[in-house]
């Protein structure tokens, strides 16, 4: 059924911010008898996106041009013409669920870039066993939100089982270094969004660390003291000082996916942390404590209306010249699960340089290319369905290693 079908991959919104620059990084790096198409609602603006592109790589054949309203009957068609579709249309909670049916119902590949709990606990639940028995192999959370944090921990936990021959207890991530230009209009959008359109207990309930765990979690779980938690910092060898990080949630959710969906690999006792790093215990709590009181005010639907008038307009966001200096890298440790008073530890890093915009264009794209090429690996792998970046494994950390997105790890000696 793959074999037979018209396109290799197609961009679905390549007019967004992101879909742009996903459709730059395919035109630039990947194969040139790619067979590949991008898809809106409007061709005009497509053909626009098609005509920018095109100098990148003169060699490359054009994709085609397709014209998709986001209904059942043309999502379903584009699905069956595809053999993977990148989704690039957010907010994913209110337009891409169909998407994602589309995708399941006829055993199309899907990858996007949402970093939204709701939106993949509703389809989780809808859709897995669907895509389970079509074949299709559904990736969300591919793009800075959650694939380096999953495949910084996937990398580790490899580590772990090749040099020390046992299972991994714990990994404790953190956002090293991160300098970015500023975020989109899309992702501002989203976040205003999950406020307004998720009701409160259904997003506490997708926020949880194993919302989204193909398994009950582990009967021990680490705890944080009572400071830990009143003030959002702790000191952890190896990795400094650490405090609250907006992001951890969805990465938290994602390493945990992962882990329980590949048990065999993670081991069953297996947990994940993630913090950012700061440079003292003042700037550790200022950030906790901004973070909890931006959230409270975004709670208020007219804090939400006065912020939508200063954010960037959906399908905009930072010049790519301001972005030359932004760059990220995250660390992280993990601990192996060994019955003994001071088990042995492994360091990882994951970094790069550029837009984290471009970074998730890379993400998605390498990805697509992973599945194209070694889909029955994956699926045997993940066992289908709706899984996760580190179902990939070690062909995406090499694809992400060429493409400038960098991961090594280390055992620690003392």
């Amino acid at each position: 059924m793959q074999s037979s079908r018209e396109f290799d991959l197609v961009v679905l919104g390549p007019t967004g911010y992101t879909g742009k620059l996903c459709a730059e990084h395919i035109v630039r790096n990947l194969p040139t008898n790619l067979k590949w198409a991008l898809a809106g609602r409007s061709v005009p603006k497509i053909e626009n996106v098609a005509q920018e592109i095109q100098p990148l790589n003169p060699d490359r054949t054009p994709p085609e041009i397709l014209a998709v309203q986001l209904n059942r009957e043309e999502l379903h068609n584009l699905a069956q013409r595809t053999k993977l579709i990148i989704n690039c249309i957010g907010p994913y909670v209110l337009y891409s669920v169909p998407v994602v049916e589309a995708c399941a119902s006829n055993g199309t590949h899907y990858i996007d870039a949402t970093g939204e709990p709701p939106f993949i606990k509703s389809v989780l639940e809808k859709y897995h066993d669907t895509a389970k028995a079509t074949g299709a192999i559904i990736i969300p959370f591919m793009g800075v939100e959650s694939a380096p944090a999953d495949m910084l921990s996937w990398s580790l936990v490899k580590r772990v089982r090749e040099e020390l021959s046992c299972h991994t207890k714990e990994v404790t991530c953190s956002i090293d270094e991160l300098k970015s230009s500023g975020a989109s209009g899309g992702t501002l959008s989203t976040v205003l969004t999950l406020f307004d359109a998720v009701p409160y207990p259904e997003l506490a309930k997708s926020l949880k660390p194993f919302a989204l765990a193909a398994s009950p979690p582990p009967k021990t779980l680490p705890r944080e003291s009572i400071t830990e938690k009143l003030f959002g910092v702790r000191c952890i060898p190896d990795m400094g000082v650490l405090a609250t990080s907006p992001t951890a949630i969805a990465d938290i959710i994602i390493v945990h996916r992962s882990s329980t969906l590949m048990p065999e690999f993670y081991g069953p006792k297996f947990t994940f942390r993630q913090f950012v790093r700061v440079r003292n215990v003042l700037v550790g709590v200022a950030l906790h404590f901004i973070f909890l009181i931006a959230v409270s005010l975004l709670v208020l639907p007219p804090v939400r209306m006065l912020v939508k008038q200063f954010i960037y307009m959906p399908g905009t966001g930072p010049r790519m010249e301001d972005s030359t200096r932004d760059r990220v890298q995250y660390r992280a440790v993990a601990t192996a699960d060994q019955d003994v008073q001071e088990p042995k530890r492994a360091l990882g890093t994951l970094k790069y340089q550029g837009s984290l915009y471009a970074m998730t264009g890379l993400l998605m794209a390498q990805g697509a290319m992973v599945i194209l090429e070694n889909e029955e690996k994956v699926r045997k792998v993940s066992r289908g369905g709706i899984v996760t970046p580190a179902s990939l494994g070690q062909e995406y950390a090499d694809r992400l290693e060429a493409a400038g997105c960098y991961i090594e790890t280390k055992i620690l000696e003392f």
